[in-house]
């Protein structure tokens, strides 16, 4: 047995372990039993030290709520990951990438998962069932990239993970291999230096990391950050925004900045899935357009993910931003900076051609030629022009 694996032994993994660990007057083992029994949990020594007190980020994340009873809006599928799915393992929705979940367990499991519905199950993520999707994914030539998920890839063996790397660099037409993996946080020791010297011979080999909170990026987690980073493996991050955990604009840039310092470039940022169980973690949507508007500009734009849905039905992901655009019509867009200030972009003008050799052809009368104006000048501006009619 590795070291890695005798740590995740350690675990709390019941829910007495857990009464016996924050006290009976914290957890009543009776009230939480039947959210223990949808979804079964398991908190790695690493997660358990970020627990600072009881309704922390940290405890919000992991520990058994009977708020998970109350499904009002929720789904089991919310993805619709099974509607999408033509063999077993796989869900190909997008056009030229495909999902493979290749690992039932995680180290930690997080209350809001989306894929509730399965995690934890060996037999809804079946190890002996990886045939028919390298099948699948060898006669689908369009599918160049490969993301590996689950449950946490990260907890099979160096050797299983091998063995798929080298299945999938048989294919000739998948050039990317990803890892979605949150074990870098939850249990940072099993970045072995073993695994980092495997995982050079598969390149290009990326991995999503998955961190919610500034206080996740502990020393052993920007270690084992470091150790992939060196091994040559582009790290990403997906962040769920949870309420209780991050719903502050201060928050997320803190987490985004020590993101970057670790060399993590932040990826998604999240809307909570729809999913039964987890409604209680879900924010207003304005919430995120606010966080997304105090990062862009206020800090690196390395530093500013793409805020998304993913969309409940099997939608896929699609983005939002903030409102920075006030008006488009054909002569100028009119917008805002990210403090506020209103600017003008002008439009190119019709009738205007550029021929080769550098001549230019310029039919427009000397009265269109007017100066980039900025504010309520160039709005005025824009309505004498179309009131003339020039």
């Amino acid at each position: 047995m590795s070291d890695w694996q005798k740590i995740l032994h350690e675990s709390i993994d019941t829910l007495d372990k857990l009464a016996n660990r924050f006290g009976h007057d914290a957890i009543d083992v009776d009230a939480l039993k039947p959210a223990f029994e949808n979804f079964q949990m398991r908190i790695t020594p690493a997660a358990l030290a970020q627990i600072k007190e009881v309704g922390d980020p940290m405890w919000n994340q992991y520990v058994p709520t009977v708020q998970e009873l109350d499904i009002v809006d929720g789904v089991i599928d919310s993805l619709d990951e099974d509607g999408d799915s033509p063999v077993p393992n796989i869900t190909h929705r997008y056009p030229d990438r495909a999902l493979f979940l290749v690992s039932p367990v995680c180290a930690s499991y997080c209350r809001f998962c989306t894929r509730r519905r399965k995690v934890g199950d060996p037999e809804k993520i079946p190890l002996n069932q990886y045939d028919s999707a390298f099948a699948y994914l060898a006669a689908h030539t369009e599918i160049r990239d490969v993301i590996l998920s689950g449950g946490d890839p990260m907890m099979l063996s160096d050797r299983r993970l091998e063995y798929i790397f080298q299945r999938l660099r048989a294919i000739p037409h998948i050039e990317i291999i990803r890892i979605g993996s949150r074990i870098t946080s939850h249990l940072p020791e099993r970045i072995t230096p073993e695994f980092c010297e495997m995982v050079r011979k598969y390149h290009p080999v990326y991995m999503n990391t998955h961190f919610n909170h500034p206080s996740e990026l502990t020393p052993d987690a920007v270690a084992a950050l470091a150790r992939l980073a060196d091994a040559g493996v582009p790290l990403g991050c997906q962040t769920v925004l949870l309420k209780g955990v991050n719903d502050d604009p201060q928050i997320m840039k803190d987490l985004m900045q020590k993101l970057l310092k670790a060399r993590v470039r932040p990826y998604y940022i999240y809307m909570a899935d729809q999913v039964a169980g987890g409604e209680h973690f879900r924010t207003q949507v304005e919430k995120g357009l606010e966080i997304v508007k105090a990062l862009r500009g206020w800090t690196s734009g390395l530093a500013v993910p793409h805020f998304v849905i993913d969309a409940p039905g099997g939608g896929g992901k699609v983005p939002l931003l903030p409102e920075y655009v006030d008006e488009i019509n054909e002569d100028e867009v009119i917008f805002r900076n990210y403090e506020g200030k209103r600017f003008v972009y002008k439009q190119p003008r019709q009738g205007v051609t550029v021929s080769g050799c550098g001549e230019t052809i310029a039919p427009a009368a000397q009265n269109d030629i007017v100066p980039i104006q900025i504010g309520k000048k160039a709005t005025a501006r824009s309505r004498r022009r179309r009131k003339t009619g020039s």
